[in-house]
């Protein structure tokens, strides 16, 4: 063999051996993807984002997918001569708009289940309605009533855990009910949050249109590779975290005081985000961290 074919296929092997302690790490351990933005409307972003996933599958970890559609919706939502209306971040949802919702949500979620069985890995795709995964109370913006958006409540994860028990990739969208059985729709990111909460998920994954948290959201240098809970806190408090951060922030926060053991917040629009954050010593975007954990476990 030539010199540099033999320093590409050394280069290969190299890959892979560094992927050894993430996947002896994280074998059989359920990690929550929740899949958004940009990366959901780029056919090729999306196809690259499932071989991740299906990767993580096939290589022993228990994934599950949480997606949004918001950019799906307000398309629909002006198809049908309707003006897209936001309240605090939130879509004010009426029983028009709740009703193209769940149609265009629940198209979104067939689409992604199609695109992992091509892949040669079973999936089923529900909703928080199935099996009561999602119970909801009604949520308000800022004391504003904005229809059907639900606050979670309870989650019920028992339909998970037969479906990765049975070997399934569950791909779940963000619809639930409240206790009089009224459908509401659920912010993606609360519903992925609240998930690997119940299913005291390893990781928590989120993709988005940012590189991940900055110290400076005006200098792009300032990208943080870790972040432990602790400055993830101070980093709110001093004022530095706004716009969409904000809550995302909090949601992170939030998951690993309930049990999750780090969240990730990545860059959708990088091809193969997933597998250069988990299976590489420095990884792209930002980690957060629980007070005992560390990145790098083989260092």
């Amino acid at each position: 063999m030539e010199e540099t074919g033999m320093k590409e296929v050394m280069g290969k092997a190299e890959v892979l051996i560094e992927a050894l302690p993430y996947i002896q790490r994280f074998n059989r351990k359920i990690i929550v993807v929740k899949y958004g933005g940009s990366a959901m409307v780029d056919e090729e972003l999306k196809r690259q984002v499932i071989q991740d996933v299906t990767l993580l599958k096939l290589v022993g970890f228990k994934p599950i997918i949480v997606h949004g559609g918001g950019k799906e919706i307000s398309k629909w939502v002006e198809k049908a001569g309707m003006e897209p209306e936001f309240v605090g971040g939130l879509r004010k949802t009426d029983e028009a708009t709740m009703e193209i919702a769940e149609m265009v949500l629940g198209r979104v979620n067939k689409s992604l289940v199609q695109l992992v069985e091509e892949l040669g890995v079973l999936a089923v795709g529900i909703s928080g309605k199935d099996g009561g995964l999602l119970r909801v109370d009604k949520k308000y913006a800022n004391g504003k009533d904005i229809g059907f958006v639900g606050e979670i409540k309870k989650v019920n994860p028992k339909i998970l855990y037969d479906l990765l028990e049975k070997d399934f990739l569950p791909i779940v969208c963000p619809i639930g009910m409240d206790d009089s059985y009224q459908t509401y729709n659920i912010n993606a990111d609360d519903a992925a949050c609240a998930i690997a909460r119940a299913m005291q998920a390893e990781k928590l994954a989120f993709l988005t249109d940012i590189e991940g948290v900055y110290k400076d959201p005006a200098d792009a240098s300032t990208l943080i590779s870790e972040l432990p809970i602790t400055e993830a806190r101070e980093l709110i408090s001093e004022g530095n975290i706004g716009g969409g951060m904000l809550p995302k922030l909090n949601n992170c926060i939030d998951a690993i005081e309930n049990g999750v053991s780090r969240v990730h917040i990545l860059d959708g629009r990088i091809a193969h985000c997933l597998l250069l954050e988990i299976f590489t010593n420095k990884g792209i975007g930002t980690a957060i961290l629980g007070e005992k954990e560390r990145k790098y476990y083989h260092e």
